[in-house]
């Protein structure tokens, strides 16, 4: 006696999850999160490829993407907070000087406290404040208004503060030449207030320190105070004379 030939095994119908598009069962789980919360019998027959060709459970997976995740934003805070505790320094060394120059009581006290605080202070190892007038004053470094006109005029017309390498003929005029041998990178902002014109610099022996994009909101803060301090003080001198 033979035996029938079986008839091939019904295969099951498809599930009608399996015609979804893989767009719409990624946007249905990012819709519900908690899906395998509540359907967490799935989670053993799931299989997720592994960088190294391995497989993980979805738990595994989503646990060393948060770590990632965590990691990065912790890196993230951390820059922040030294940002934030370098600024605050510079704030505070800023203050100083401030008070330092409402504190002045004479030209020459406030040239003093200004290149006093830049050098040891905000540790600057270059520092020029140059003032402009046909009529120069005892005090200060002053130079006729043509003078800085014909050496920096480029960087005058400006109108605001300039960071980066400047040419030789500027750092002359700046910082002299001896100096400027040894100069990588500077920064200088316009001196204008009733009247009074100047200019003030700082320079770096670091190529990188005063970039073109370095922010410069603190230089040009104290920029404006002298502007405002140093008329009290000319202004004097010039009825004297």
């Amino acid at each position: 006696m033979t035996d029938k030939p079986q008839a091939p095994a019904k295969q099951p119908e498809a599930s009608p999850c399996a015609s979804l598009e893989a767009a719409a069962v990624a946007a249905y789980l990012e819709a519900n999160p908690d899906f395998f919360v509540e359907h967490d019998e799935l989670l053993p027959a799931l299989r997720i490829p592994h960088q190294r060709g391995d497989t993980v459970s979805l738990v595994e997976r989503q646990m060393k993407i948060l770590r990632e995740r965590n990691i990065e934003m912790r890196h993230r805070l951390s820059q922040l907070m030294d940002v934030a505790r370098d600024n605050d320094r510079l704030f505070d060394k800023t203050r100083r000087l401030i008070l330092a120059l409402l504190d002045a009581g004479s030209l020459e006290d406030l040239t003093i406290a200004v290149e006093d605080s830049l050098r040891q202070d905000f540790q600057v190892p270059f520092v020029s404040l140059i003032l402009f007038s046909d009529n120069p004053m005892p005090v200060g470094r002053w130079v006729k208004g043509s003078e800085a006109q014909t050496a920096i005029g480029g960087l005058l017309s400006e109108g605001k503060t300039i960071s980066g390498t400047l040419r030789e003929h500027e750092l002359d005029f700046l910082f002299g030449e001896d100096q400027r041998v040894q100069i990588g990178s500077t920064a200088v902002v316009a001196l204008s207030h009733q009247g009074l014109h100047g200019v003030l610099a700082i320079a770096s022996r670091d190529p990188q320190h005063y970039k073109s994009t370095v922010g410069t909101l603190f230089l040009t803060y104290i920029a404006e105070v002298l502007s405002r301090s140093l008329p009290r003080f000319t202004s004097a001198l010039r009825a004297v004379r």
